[in-house]
């Protein structure tokens, strides 16, 4: 009701600001900026990736971890020679061998074959994506 009242656009953040009977006839925000937050989950249990029918199809990693990273890290990697030189900024994607992936804000993978030696944790993984955006203001 609040938010009709004050005829703000239908979205997670302008609801959390008009749960209440206490909600005045005008907002004032001091940022435009919003944390998105989205669920990822921590991993799968299965073991085994099956074809449509049900068949095996290949077999993952008893371990999560690998040389201390784990897949979803957020890392920050900084390649001396190669054709990746340079700083890297994103999701490590771990492999058993210790050459990871590292994929950008859009999901896809900026930086392939990165030693784990070349490689920082900047946030460990904890089920959870976090990104930074413009509110959208009535």
């Amino acid at each position: 009701m609040n938010r009709i009242r004050l005829d703000l656009p239908k979205t997670h953040y302008f609801d959390a600001c008009c749960v209440g009977e206490s909600t005045t006839n005008h907002l004032y925000f001091k940022t435009k900026e919003v944390l998105f937050i989205k669920a990822k989950g921590r991993g799968s249990r299965s073991r085994t990736n099956l074809d449509r029918y049900g068949f095996p199809r290949g077999y993952l990693a008893r371990q999560k971890f690998f040389f201390g990273f784990q897949t979803g890290d957020m890392v920050k990697a900084v390649v001396p020679r190669g054709k990746y030189k340079g700083v890297w900024f994103g999701e490590v994607a771990c492999r058993k061998t210790g050459n990871f992936d590292i994929k950008g804000k859009d999901g896809k993978r900026i930086a392939q074959g990165i030693s784990y030696k070349y490689i920082q944790v900047i946030q460990r993984f904890d089920g959870y994506t976090y990104r930074k955006g413009v509110a959208e203001l009535a």
